[in-house]
């Protein structure tokens, strides 16, 4: 069996921002780390999604990764299609340029990610002609055969995107991701602001594309129903850390961290006659400036011990390809979606 080849390699990534108080005028910004030690391995094909409550850094993860902001140490190593590995994060000027091209994102809301002043023809061909020397012609040619595989109205390529739909609208962000041909893409909450039935046409494109141009994905959202149908694996973040890494049918069938095993608790059920057992945390999300000691999680969690409030627990393999950091992950007999459902009254 051929062992995956990697497209992505992130290794000890960390992301802090100063804060500066509204109270004192002379006193030091404060310092707030938003990424904390994440690594993380991403094979070339697969669809990697990054899942967590608001403020957990998943959006600030994907914006480090394409340099749409610097992450404060750490590396991003990218292993191009000839067999070099280079280190995205050191690159500057032209170096960057040529590998930029090859790792777009895709943003969350379609509204304020187009320019209002630029027909669809020039937003979808604008990363094309700053990254290509082509003519006219060419440059017609291939953005009328990206709309085509998006799905877009060719005939309305000269329109603004005030006259699109939400869903519209989306498509012709994934057009300007696709338009250089990129390896990897970032999906910032792609869908999160479109209607249900239009989530599903822009998921089931995003999988037509994956299996026609050999596309890799990070796709980072909230909603764990359209993480499930997507992905290949997922990650969870809280607090700036990953606290479990696996397949997604491993990880929803059997999660390994109460953290984890509260969020499948609330993924809706398409039978409403069925009871769950939703776990509903306690206490507030803890504030990333003063970080609980020990695990993030444990003023939260229904299984805390004191080792959980003294000890950090190290991100390790309890199955196979299976990583949590838990100090009790082997001992918990958590739910997931697939058996978290209670017996009917």
């Amino acid at each position: 069996m051929t062992k995956p080849k990697p497209i992505l390699d992130v290794i000890d990534m960390n992301k802090d921002f100063q804060v500066k108080s509204k109270t004192a005028l002379f006193r030091k910004p404060a310092s707030v780390q938003v990424l904390n030690q994440i690594s993380f391995e991403l094979i070339e094909g697969e669809t990697l999604s990054i899942v967590g409550e608001s403020g957990c850094g998943k959006t600030t993860l994907g914006r480090c990764i394409v340099r749409g902001m610097d992450a404060s140490s750490g590396q991003v190593i990218y292993h191009t299609e000839d067999g070099q590995q280079i280190d995205f994060l050191k690159l500057k000027g032209k170096g960057s340029k040529t590998y930029r091209r090859e790792i777009q994102m895709i943003f969350q809301d379609p509204y304020s990610s187009l320019s209002p002043r630029m027909s669809v023809f020039d937003i979808i061909s604008e990363p094309l002609i700053a990254n290509f020397k082509l003519s006219k012609a060419e440059v017609e040619e291939k953005v009328t055969l990206i709309a085509e595989k998006t799905g877009l109205n060719v005939s309305y390529l000269r329109r603004y995107p005030h006259a699109f739909s939400g869903g519209q609208r989306q498509r012709i962000a994934i057009a300007r991701a696709l338009i250089t041909q990129p390896r990897l893409i970032v999906c910032d909450e792609a869908v999160s602001a479109l209607d249900v039935s239009i989530q599903a046409q822009i998921i089931n494109l995003l999988k037509d594309l994956q299996e026609q141009f050999r596309i890799t994905y990070i796709f980072i959202s909230h909603d764990l129903s359209i993480v499930q149908n997507i992905s290949d694996r997922v990650a969870v973040m809280h607090l700036g850390r990953i606290v479990e890494l696996a397949a997604s049918e491993s990880l929803f069938g059997q999660p390994r961290h109460p953290y984890t095993e509260a969020l499948m608790s609330a993924v809706p059920q398409p039978d409403p006659e069925l009871k769950k057992n939703r776990i509903i945390l306690e206490g507030e999300v803890p504030n990333p400036a003063n970080p609980p000691s020990g695990c993030h999680f444990h003023p939260r969690c229904a299984y805390r011990t004191e080792k959980c409030v003294k000890e950090v627990p190290e991100l390790r393999e309890v199955g196979y390809n299976h990583f949590t950091a838990c100090h009790y992950a082997e001992e918990l007999k958590l739910k997931g979606v697939h058996n978290e459902l209670a017996d009917e009254a």
